[in-house]
């Protein structure tokens, strides 16, 4: 297995101040139109995480992505009519939902590698276009990976329409449902004995088949059981 870059990606996640970001942005909710490609964060996001493997906390990040798309953003702001105070208060708000979604993303993606092997798996903004996550070459086989994650808050990424040119390969979507984020820091009632309903169905369905784990911060993520699952499958074919 290959598993350096998982193990150094999820020593670095561990350390991410989850609940400190959400009480700083989750109120701000100013720039909530689309943004145009050359605004969004993907390319930026795929590049640090994933193809450098720079494992820079989200204020870094964002300075990063500020800087390199400094033009693009501003023009942006005009053509919406913000003002600057507003828009570059509400903007890193919106790009920290983005970086969030896509970080845990990516971790299925190391995940994955780590099950499937070194330089199986291919992730980019141009994949992510065309419908998948990841992407897992293995054997005879192409895999599509799309995570789908629904939950009671806002903060999930929304689908995407199927690129007119379909991807070569199987299609798989691997989704859960999270409880809110405050149960899954505190899961028990007020009564200390019983969990609340959400997070009852999220350990019930996820956490006690082994699919998911939480960590301490609050992250959610995936453990190695459904990447083993389809590589057992594939291996028997060969």
């Amino acid at each position: 297995m290959f598993i350096m870059p998982l193990t150094q990606f999820e020593t670095f996640l561990s350390t991410v101040d989850l609940a400190a970001y959400r009480t700083r942005y989750l109120p701000i909710k100013i720039v909530e139109m689309d943004l145009p490609p050359q605004v969004q964060a993907l390319d930026q996001l795929y590049g640090v995480y994933w193809t450098r493997r720079e494992f820079l906390s989200y204020d870094d990040f964002y300075e990063g992505y500020k800087q390199a798309k400094q033009q693009v953003i501003e023009e942006f702001r005009i053509k919406t009519t913000l003002c600057a105070d507003c828009f570059y208060r509400g903007l890193p708000a919106r790009i920290y939902r983005t970086w969030a979604s896509i970080i845990t993303q990516i971790h299925a993606g190391y995940v994955a590698e780590s099950v499937f092997g070194e330089g199986t798996v291919t992730m980019s903004e141009e994949l992510d276009h065309q419908g998948a996550d990841f992407q897992v070459t293995y054997g005879n086989r192409t895999l599509n990976y799309q995570v789908k994650k629904t939950s009671f808050s806002r903060e999930v990424r929304q689908d995407r329409p199927r690129a007119r040119q379909p991807l070569p390969g199987e299609f798989i979507e691997i989704s859960y449902k999270v409880p809110i984020y405050d149960h899954i820091r505190q899961p028990y009632q007020l009564n200390g004995r019983e969990f609340y309903s959400d997070y009852r169905q999220f350990k019930e369905t996820y956490l006690d088949t082994g699919m998911l784990k939480v960590w301490p911060n609050g992250f959610v993520v995936f453990t190695p059981l459904v990447f083993v699952q389809k590589k057992g499958e594939i291996d028997n074919t060969l």
